[in-house]
């Protein structure tokens, strides 16, 4: 995420001169594989010692050599090196070679890597199949060598397997809408927005409020003691102030249709906008903990953010109060609601040491479960420590109890250190409450984008596309896909910036091929694959052959993922996905029974 952040910041400097040096890569031209004999070529990778330290490398290759229709098979150290891809890519052409089969890491990383291999040697890129004998075999077996070669070798054999019978795709394209939306205008939207603005793409800024900054409004200095309202005042000025930007308040999303490169969402207000790529920055909010701790019983029992606004007024309650108590996880971590909200532990300490500030005198308590102020943040900590504030542990199933005690606060938790009661009176209780997602079903429906178990929006994969959607061309940004500080809200509008850019770059877009495919002669139209599409990339089609009306389902291209949904609930085989298909399927799975 911060290295995307840093990739938006850096290539905004040189967004005038963007396409001024740039060369289009060309491919020789494919050979047409389609009449020939499968030749297959069987690349095995010792990948330093990750495969090659555990599993015998010679054994498998060897191994490989007897295959059917396998016509080449060479070691590699390393076969994403540019070295080895150039020398793979000389030896298919030597060996007159029509299909590949990589043994080694993950298609996840690789994949694309040894693809634009095979174009660079005249195949089409489809014409691969990859045997990840690092992830699923020697990283997970490597306590039992001998083992692991074996499970080996039936990698690659399943892989050979299915590689006999894989044909060429066609290559898919879609024009691009080099403008996009950015849904949400708090700090992580407009940081999105004006980074893409400053790529010099043209931005959609729409916010459900009547105002820009979102939560931000309610900060007032992040846990380094940098003030918030003069950077979020900056940062809507610049928002106001770029011509790039049409920023679209009061406004909701109502209809959305298109896809990657091509979406077209309507407003509540009307408007009606077209953009390419997409970015949810929605925000969260505070859990309103009512009918716990006197929360709106007791006018002195605040939520953290309430604790901001006194401290920033040096407010009489804090200045003729003797005792203060925090109470940590409150909302969060509990069955219902698993999560850490992760700024909660940091935001009390700092406005612990705060109150000590105006009030030195003050005693001041803080009840936990687990202080989590990690990272840099340990200093805040080990200064409360040393001011004096006291740190007591309480366990989820021994909740403190909160009482009123004729207008103080009496407060009753069990030590875990001395594991009895402690009784605090209180003048202030301030409850650190949970991050909580607003509803984002409608957007998540409309957008198809996927809900984890708390209502967040999810990402891709946590480390790979960590503000990516599982669908292409949208994006996420700050509180809405889980709880983070003010400064990784920054760092990931700026991210989906630089994500968002990979795509507005282009005029046209590869997409990928490995998608459904109807089988007319197996399809009658009974529509069972349509409901269970995650995409809604299938409708039902009538058409007359030899005078007759005959049904079959018609796939969107663009909008299909290749997920299998669809394939796995036909009943008559009646559609598959592209370089998945039931026979090639069931031949990795004789393979792995030794029936080949």
């Amino acid at each position: 995420m911060e290295a995307s952040a840093a990739s938006s910041a850096a290539t905004a400097a040189l967004a005038r001169s963007r396409g001024t040096l740039h060369k289009i890569k060309t491919f020789p031209t494919e050979k047409d594989v389609i009449e020939e004999p499968p030749k297959i070529g069987v690349f095995v990778c010792k990948c330093g010692i990750n495969i090659g330290g555990i599993a015998d490398v010679p054994a498998i290759a060897e191994y490989a050599k007897a295959l059917p229709d396998v016509g080449y098979v060479q070691e590699n150290l390393f076969s994403c090196s540019q070295d080895a891809l150039k020398q793979m890519a000389d030896k298919i052409k030597e060996q007159n070679l029509n299909r590949v089969v990589v043994a080694s890491c993950s298609p996840s990383t690789h994949q694309f890597i040894f693809q634009e291999m095979l174009r660079n040697a005249g195949l089409n890129k489809y014409l691969f199949e990859m045997a990840n004998i690092r992830n699923q075999c020697t990283w997970c077996h490597q306590q039992e060598p001998e083992k692991a070669t074996e499970k080996c070798k039936d990698l690659v054999n399943m892989a050979v397997a299915k590689a006999r019978l894989i044909q060429p795709l066609e290559y898919l394209s879609v024009e691009v809408i080099r403008k996009a939306l950015v849904i949400g205008a708090g700090v992580a939207g407009m940081t999105s927005a004006l980074g893409l603005a400053h790529q010099g793409y043209a931005v959609h800024l729409v916010e459900m409020t009547d105002r820009l900054g979102g939560n931000a409004l309610k900060l007032h200095a992040t846990w380094k003691g940098e003030k918030v309202r003069p950077f979020l005042d900056d940062l809507i000025e610049n928002v106001k102030n770029n011509d790039k930007i049409t920023v679209y308040l009061k406004s909701a999303i109502e209809e959305v249709t298109g896809f990657i490169g091509n979406f077209k969402s309507k407003l509540s207000t009307g408007h009606e906008l077209d953009h390419g790529v997409v970015v949810l920055a929605t925000g969260a909010k505070a859990y309103q903990p009512e009918g716990q701790y006197l929360y709106k019983e007791n006018s002195n029992v605040l939520l953290s953010l309430d604790l901001d606004s006194e401290i920033v007024r040096e407010s009489e309650r804090i200045k003729s109060a003797k005792t203060a108590a925090f109470i940590q996880c409150v909302g969060s971590r509990i069955p219902e609601r698993m999560y850490c909200s992760k700024v909660c532990c940091a935001h009390s300490v700092e406005n612990a040491l705060k109150l000590k500030e105006i009030n030195p005198d003050l005693d001041i308590y803080i009840i936990f479960r687990d202080m989590r102020t990690y990272g840099l943040k340990e200093d805040l900590y080990k200064k409360a420590r040393e001011k004096g504030i006291s740190f007591i542990r309480y366990a989820l199933n021994d909740l403190p109890r909160v009482e009123d005690a004729e207008g103080k606060i009496r407060i009753t938790v069990k030590d875990q250190v001395l594991q009895g009661p402690i009784e605090i009176v209180a003048d202030i209780l301030t409850l650190a409450s949970a991050v909580v997602p607003h509803d984002n079903m409608p957007l998540a429906q409309l957008y198809k984008v996927a809900l984890n178990a708390e209502g967040f929006f999810s990402q891709a994969h946590a480390k790979m596309r960590p503000v990516d959607c599982a669908t292409y061309g949208i994006f996420l940004a700050g509180l809405c896909q889980y709880p983070k500080p003010f400064e990784d809200c920054i760092a990931q509008g700026l991210a989906t910036a630089s994500r968002s850019s990979t795509i507005l770059t282009k005029e046209q877009l590869q997409l990928e091929s490995i998608i459904s495919q109807p089988v007319d002669e197996n399809c009658d139209g009974c529509a069972y694959c349509i409901d269970p599409c995650p995409y809604r990339a299938l409708t039902l089609l009538e058409y007359m052959k030899d005078g007759d009306v005959k049904k079959t389902v018609e796939v969107n291209e663009v909008l299909c993922q290749g997920c299998g949904s669809c394939m796995a609930t036909c009943p008559k085989q009646g559609i598959n996905v592209a370089g998945f298909t039931l026979e090639q399927l069931s031949a990795q799975v004789d393979a792995a029974l030794g029936m080949i």
